[in-house]
């Protein structure tokens, strides 16, 4: 009788531990359900926000990589201030010998080369009298993979620069063409102020301080850049409202249109 009764209890049981399986499960399933919720719920994370806000010129990657990335950049964004200081310090010097001094860059490389030359043949002559070792002058040679790269580089970006003239000139796109008027006027009127030498060390200079602090201050930049642009937008379309869309268009465009 105690084999039957057990027996018939061991269905039961299997019943009720099957029942709290699926009671389990499905338990598991709501909170993953109600979790899923929530976190649909919750708001969107700061990558994600950052990612939607305006960036000025409409920017998607960070200053570094804007600037080319590589040592360059790490140069202009002060990641090794003794090598950016350096740099910064001799093109200062460059340009108060040539331009406050108005020393010449034919007679300073003469120069520098005789007091070189004199130095290294006296001590190498000295050495033979007081018995030391001659110096070691290292030969110099210019590698070929980096020169390479530098023309390779220059050629793109002149092609591109020719693409861009090539475009502009044949009435594809009047915004380019009005920046391009712009710029030339800018420069026009900035070299009848200064030399050549002045401009290409204020470029310098710019490109030592305007990255770094825009990558500091980027958010607040970028904030005054985007009601600057839109007001820009506004006056544009008020013009092109006007005047330029009453401009007749190049035969490409038209072309481009059909």
């Amino acid at each position: 009788m105690a084999d039957e009764h057990k027996h018939e209890e061991s269905p039961t049981v299997e019943i009720v531990e099957r029942e709290s399986l699926t009671e389990k499960i499905s338990e598991k399933i709501h909170h993953k359900d109600d979790s899923s919720s929530d976190d649909e719920k919750k708001p969107s994370s700061p990558s994600s926000l950052k990612s939607k806000v305006y960036r000025l010129f409409g920017r998607e990657r960070p200053v570094h990589k804007v600037l080319g990335g590589g040592k360059p950049a790490d140069i202009f964004m002060w990641k090794n201030k003794k090598i950016s200081g350096g740099v910064l310090v001799g093109a200062t010097a460059a340009w108060v010998l040539f331009e406050l001094m108005e020393y010449h860059l034919l007679t300073l490389l003469c120069h520098v080369m005789i007091v070189s030359l004199a130095l290294l043949f006296l001590w190498s002559n000295a050495t033979m009298f007081i018995h030391k070792s001659p110096p070691k002058i290292p030969q110099v040679h210019i590698p070929e993979e980096p020169l390479l790269q530098l023309a390779s580089g220059l050629r793109i970006e002149i092609n591109r620069g020719f693409s861009s003239l090539h475009d502009i000139a044949s009435g594809r796109d009047l915004k380019k063409f009005l920046s391009a008027i712009f710029g030339l006027w800018v420069l026009s009127i900035l070299g009848g102020c200064c030399s050549f030498l002045t401009l290409a060390y204020i470029a310098v200079v710019i490109l030592f301080t305007v990255p770094l602090l825009y990558d500091k201050y980027e958010d607040k930049v970028d904030s005054y850049g985007e009601k600057a642009m839109t007001e820009l937008k506004k006056h544009y379309d008020v013009l092109d409202a006007k005047v330029l869309s009453k401009i007749p268009r190049g035969p490409l465009k038209n072309k481009k249109k059909d």
